[in-house]
């Protein structure tokens, strides 16, 4: 009959390795109940050396201790992936959380700021339509009068440069026309047509062309005393 070595089963429980020690102690001159001798006996013992009644007994003993430790196995296996799984779906959460705190905060900030702004809009017009009220509605407005208009609607270190290109382009004649360009108004606009952008009573308000030249020369040269001084230069801006 063939010899099946007992290492092959694992015998890790004291009583696999107990009944083993019984049944080879004698022979390999260990002490009866030794554990560890029994062990070293049983590694070089096979299942042909135990008695044929006590085989069943070291095999299942083996077999169950094998159980029992793939299952200890499995049991932590599964704790750790669970634990993995957990410890992902928090920092998930945490980072929806955070993500959302984020966009609302954002949106809270982009709706104080359109807030401000349209305040801020809104008082402007309430302020220049109080301003010019009075001087808006007349069919012809002398120079003082538009010049009054003019400080009104600027910051008062820029009203002079203002006045200079005025004072070359239409001698604050808000009807000037240039006879060879066309150009039309207080800041001789050319086309004046363009002064419509600002009102379209653009030919006959001066509030609408100091409004449109004023626009004209912050964009183009930052402030009216930036459109002087290229004035100045070119004796054009």
């Amino acid at each position: 009959m063939s010899r099946i070595s007992v290492r092959g089963f694992a015998v890790a429980s004291a009583t696999a390795v107990t009944t083993v020690g019984a049944v080879v102690g004698v022979a390999s001159g260990s002490e009866p109940g030794s554990v560890a001798n029994t062990e070293a006996a049983a590694a070089d013992t096979t299942i042909a050396d135990i008695p044929m009644g006590q085989q069943a007994q070291v095999e299942t003993a083996s077999l169950v201790q094998q159980a029992d430790d793939q299952s200890t196995q499995a049991d932590a296996a599964a704790l750790k992936t669970a634990q993995e799984a957990a410890r992902k779906a928090a920092a998930e959460s945490a980072q929806a959380k955070k993500d959302a705190a984020e966009r609302q905060l954002a949106a809270e900030k982009q709706a104080a700021k359109e807030r401000a702004e349209a305040k801020e809009q809104a008082a402007s017009r309430s302020a220049e339509r109080g301003a010019l009220g009075d001087i808006a509605t007349k069919a012809s407005y002398t120079v003082a009068e538009t010049q009054a208009m003019a400080r009104q609607m600027m910051p008062a270190d820029q009203f002079q440069c203002f006045s200079n290109i005025v004072d070359h382009e239409s001698g604050w004649n808000y009807k000037a026309v240039n006879a060879s360009s066309g150009a039309y108004g207080l800041v001789q606009a050319l086309p004046g047509s363009k002064m419509a952008s600002a009102g379209s009573d653009w030919q006959t308000n001066p509030a609408t062309q100091i409004k449109w030249g004023l626009g004209y020369m912050n964009d183009r040269y930052g402030s009216p005393c930036g459109a002087w001084s290229f004035w100045q230069a070119n004796s054009w801006y």
